[in-house]
């Protein structure tokens, strides 16, 4: 299969290619590059032996994304494309909401010219916003009063998706809502590679480790939980990475969804505990005032997604944060710290 990942050289995107390339898929990327490089394409490219085509365009741009679409034969799409800081996404909501929702309106028009009906999209857990049982269930309320723009685009996608198919119901899509994708892959050559201060807990803890931050603020420590601190379920991103081919291989008419997370439960301290462990260093910490909206404790029931597609995780948080070392410690200053220059590029203007 022939699979078209918009948003392809990020985080998530990236370490999907790898699990897509070993299975045998074609690998086709369309990034911008507003939020990566193109090394860890070009690393993506080194350890399967096999090539990617790049198309260097950005997707809220009608005639480029078209462009690419007609170079190219594509089976099917996973979008990871789009803006995901929730700070950021306050202080710049018009940003988040031009950029996330045009990019995947473009997106799927020119799907329907191209008639290609296959597509996996991205989501996250903060489309529950304050879900009030745990575990939380594709079947839990979600909130449309959230408390970011960030996670708004998100549900507001997921909106435009089911009315989409609605309108063709040829769609099979499937969409996924993440919990906490952490690690690395196994090897330390692709991993997370945050631009700015990090939003999530394992790259913070994970440059404090290296000495690029003094300490982690851990932010509340009088929860009702074992230890005080919030808990959160923590997905190795290879685990993620393999729940976006079960999704590909199990896609149906209409929109399915399904939660991608651990089923596990693990809190703040939890983290900096197991990280300190496999790093094998003390990761210095301050606990400072609760953030307005956190919950105690949120984790996913992935009932439903071990059910239909017959996914499960295998790695645990000492895992990730084992292969999160070994990326960050290999690779301090992130893709900076070694890039080199990439060879010959398929790009579109």
């Amino acid at each position: 299969m022939r699979v078209l990942l918009t948003g392809g050289a990020g985080f998530i995107g990236s370490h999907t290619a790898v699990a897509l390339l070993e299975r045998g898929h074609e690998v086709i990327v369309l990034d911008d590059f507003s939020n990566s490089s193109r090394e860890p394409i070009r690393r993506v490219e080194e350890l399967c032996g096999k090539q990617v085509t790049l198309h260097i365009a950005d997707l809220t741009n009608a005639a480029s994304t078209q462009k690419v679409f007609a170079s190219e034969s594509i089976d099917a799409v996973i979008h990871f494309a789009g803006l995901k800081s929730v700070g950021e996404s306050v202080r710049d909501p018009l940003l988040y909401y031009r950029t996330n929702l045009m990019s995947t309106m473009v997106l799927l028009e020119t799907m329907a010219l191209a008639k290609v009906k296959k597509l996996v999209f991205s989501s996250s857990a903060t489309v529950y916003g304050v879900a009030k049982d745990v575990p939380v269930s594709e079947s839990s309320e979600v909130s449309y009063r959230l408390s970011n723009p960030y996670g708004q685009t998100k549900a507001m996608i997921e909106q435009i998706i089911r009315d989409a198919v609605v309108a063709d119901s040829a769609l099979q899509i499937a969409v996924l809502r993440y919990f906490n994708p952490v690690g690395a892959h196994t090897s330390g050559r692709i991993g997370e590679d945050p631009k700015q201060t990090p939003n999530n807990l394992l790259p913070f803890v994970s440059q404090v480790a290296v000495g690029l931050r003094d300490f982690v603020s851990v932010f509340g420590g009088g929860y009702d939980t074992p230890d005080g601190t919030g808990v959160r379920d923590y997905i190795h991103v290879m685990d993620l990475a393999e729940g976006h081919l079960a999704a590909l291989a199990h896609l149906k008419s209409g929109v399915s969804t399904y939660n991608l997370g651990s089923g596990i439960g693990s809190s703040v301290l939890d983290v900096i505990n197991t990280f300190s462990r496999v790093a094998n260093r003390a990761i210095p910490y301050e606990v400072v005032a609760a953030r307005e909206g956190d919950v105690s404790c949120s984790y996913a029931d992935v009932t439903k997604a071990t059910r239909e597609l017959g996914w499960s995780t295998h790695r645990t948080l000492e895992d990730a944060c084992r292969d999160a070392w070994r990326w960050q410690s290999g690779n301090p200053h992130g893709y900076a710290s070694q890039a080199s220059p990439r060879g010959v590029l398929a790009v579109s203007s």
